[in-house]
């Protein structure tokens, strides 16, 4: 499938994932309209594009009706707070965006009879009673605790995207996201492996939450960002995992890391947020078959490069 002087528009696109999927999707030859309020967005994720004829920002917040001219071929939704710091300051925004932006963002896609992506997340499985985590498990999600905004918006969406599928049948597609990592996250934004990499970098204690035995399974944004553009090219319109099935512990990341920069940090214990996930790991066998998509980035080389990035901040 040829996609040369398609229009793709990402909601979001000056976040972390998003401003990464811009540079991908412009590699690939397409024309990109990033749309960002700039909430937890930063414009600098995005200046290097601005030269770029195919690249056009629009500053918008995306729970308001979006307009955009001319013919648009694919709509990829990442507009929201996706770390615990900014969704439980932003607890209502989170939710609009995840209700009222996936609905527009919807909107457009219908109107345009473009193809819809939506990120979702891991999230969606709460703390999970099954592990691995494949995509016909349910999950484990508290509705009225703290992280709920985030793991209920999320969940929403996807439940709207499959109604315009089904309804309206406009061409879907759903990715449920795992841990990623990788330059341009914030050092302060509350998860654990920038948090960890600023205080491993500026010699202060590494804070761990609980005990340390919790696990998570960190993918490089790299590999994030190609399988996120093979579900997006692919016949799939139910959801699918994408992320690293190399599942450690959180104790385990934060030794590695204080070896990867040579720190003198000690680790502390803090108590554990309510609701935290006890366990994090991809079944990644439908992307494997259907996608024909598996992690290439090693942890220790993901690890170096973020590292490298975050020294240039802290």
């Amino acid at each position: 499938m040829s996609i040369n002087n398609k229009t793709a528009v990402v909601t979001g696109g000056a976040g972390f994932l998003g401003s990464h999927l811009c540079d991908k999707l412009l590699d690939e030859n397409l024309q990109v309209i990033c749309i960002d309020n700039l909430l937890t967005g930063n414009i600098k994720n995005i200046e290097h594009l601005f030269e770029n004829k195919n690249f056009q920002f629009i500053k918008h917040d995306v729970t308001d009706f979006i307009h955009v001219s001319g013919s648009v071929d694919y709509v990829l939704h990442f507009a929201s707070p996706a770390s615990p710091i900014d969704y439980l300051q932003l607890p209502i925004q989170t939710l609009k965006v995840g209700s009222l932006g996936t609905h527009k963002a919807l909107g457009l896609a219908k109107e345009k009879n473009a193809r819809f992506l939506l990120a979702s997340t891991s999230e969606v499985y709460g703390d999970p009673k099954v592990h691995p985590q494949s995509e016909d498990y349910w999950g484990n999600v508290n509705p009225i605790g703290p992280r709920g905004v985030y793991d209920e918006a999320k969940r929403f969406a996807e439940a709207l995207t499959m109604a315009y599928n089904r309804y309206h049948n406009v061409e879907t597609r759903i990715v449920r996201i795992f841990n990623t990592y990788g330059s341009r996250m914030r050092p302060n934004d509350g998860r654990a492996l920038p948090a960890f990499i600023s205080q491993a970098l500026k010699g202060d204690d590494i804070t761990i939450f609980g005990d340390g035995s919790q696990t998570r399974s960190f993918c490089y944004v790299s590999d994030l960002v190609d399988g996120v553009y093979k579900l997006l090219l692919s016949h799939e319109d139910n959801p699918i995992n994408i992320g690293n099935p190399n599942e450690i512990t959180i104790e385990e990341i934060a030794q590695e890391i204080i070896k990867l920069t040579n720190s003198k940090s000690k680790i502390v214990y803090k108590d554990l947020p309510v609701d935290d996930p006890k366990v994090r790991q991809p079944d990644i066998s439908k992307a494997k078959s259907v996608l024909g998509w598996e992690p290439k980035i090693s942890r220790k080389e993901g690890l170096e490069k973020t590292i490298k990035y975050f020294k240039d901040l802290v």
